[in-house]
């Protein structure tokens, strides 16, 4: 590679990162018109993710008048964020650098199944519940190492690699469950913990929104998240600007294994079991929230708030069918066209900044 080459790429990686900072911190504004700049700042996208979200809350209010208003239904729809939110967190990052992970479902399935062995929990009953915790962080935190070394050193695509670790993930928590469910009662510190109400929340909803929290600083504040929009926007750029390129891919995966795992933690308590059908397709909603909420599928943009948002977008809509006694069917077919037509939103923004 010429030195000419390399000082030609350099810069692009360094725009791009100035780009994501300036969207992050929202200091630098090259643009003349405030239009301009909260038009790239996604304020308008924003926008009308929230304009999506109360537009469905009107709906539900409407159609099923005061058991949608009512706050322990609103609750419910926050519960019901928890696992799907934290694991499309994880997701956000894996997609803004770049990649994609369909395994998301099934490693949670493993880590929720290994956390509630009888040989784990006979070891927390021994010393302590947050052994079973330890465990599923590991095992998520294992499988995600797993494919990030696979695509960044073995040169596997994502979609082949992450579709292997879904199928093997999935196999091997049968064979450790012998197709069980696994009760996991008899470890009470576990669910104290879990199925606590600080302030009257449930304690999953907290659990939520500190990833949350945690994701969003991660992503806009720090040289990690930096390095994941220069990684996804152009990789051979980012590898000359001395971004070593395979060890943070390597990163984000076993960044969404370990989110993987927290969604597992998440529905062991709610459930009380270790079951190696949990989490199935949980990795098509994870995307779709993921897309929905602004990220583009082609990496080098990504954004936790749009993420949230589609997650509350997909339960809030899931929550007015069944209100409404309507069929899942209905529900599936207008979460394609939902996203679907975010996809399509997504072209038609991305193709009119090229043309300006």
């Amino acid at each position: 590679m010429s030195d000419q080459t390399t000082s030609a790429a350099v810069p692009a990686v360094a725009s791009t990162e100035s780009s994501q900072a300036m969207d992050a911190h929202g200091s630098h504004r090259t643009k003349g018109s405030t239009t301009t700049w909260l038009a790239e700042a996604g304020f308008f996208r924003m926008l009308g993710l929230i304009i999506a979200l109360a537009l469905l809350c009107i709906v539900g209010a409407v159609t099923a008048g005061d058991r949608f208003v009512d706050s322990d239904n609103l609750l419910t729809i926050l519960r019901l964020s928890t696992v799907i939110g934290v694991v499309a967190i994880g997701m956000t990052f894996v997609i803004t650098g770049g990649g994609i992970d369909l395994s998301v479902g099934a490693i949670l399935a493993l880590s929720s199944v290994w956390a509630t062995t009888l040989a784990t929990r006979q070891m927390a009953q021994d010393t302590h519940w947050i052994v079973m915790v330890l465990t599923a962080l590991a095992v998520g935190a294992g499988c995600g190492l797993v494919n990030g070394v696979l695509i960044a050193y073995g040169k596997v695509v994502a979609f082949i690699a992450t579709l292997a670790m879904f199928v093997s993930a999935r196999g091997l928590a049968e064979i450790i469950s012998e197709k069980k469910t696994q009760i996991a009662t008899d470890v009470p510190g576990y669910f104290d913990f879990f199925t606590a109400k600080p302030l009257g929340i449930d304690m999953s909803i907290w659990i939520f929104a500190v990833v949350a929290v945690a994701g969003w600083v991660l992503l806009n504040r720090t040289t990690f998240g930096r390095r994941t929009f220069a990684v996804g926007g152009n990789p051979e750029a980012a590898r000359l600007a001395g971004i070593n390129v395979r060890r943070h891919t390597v990163l984000l995966y076993v960044l969404v294994g370990v989110c993987c795992a927290i969604g597992a933690l998440l529905i062991v308590a709610r459930t009380t079991t270790g079951s190696s059908t949990h989490g199935q397709l949980l990795e098509l909603d994870a995307i779709a929230a993921v897309v929905i909420g602004g990220t583009l599928l082609a990496g080098g943009r990504g954004t936790i708030t749009g993420t949230v948002l589609g997650v509350l977008i997909f339960t809030t809509l899931t929550n007015v069918f069944t209100l409404n006694n309507r069929d899942n069917s209905e529900q599936s077919l207008l979460k394609g066209v939902i996203i679907v037509a975010a996809v399509l939103l997504q072209q038609w923004l991305a193709s009119r900044k090229s043309t300006n």
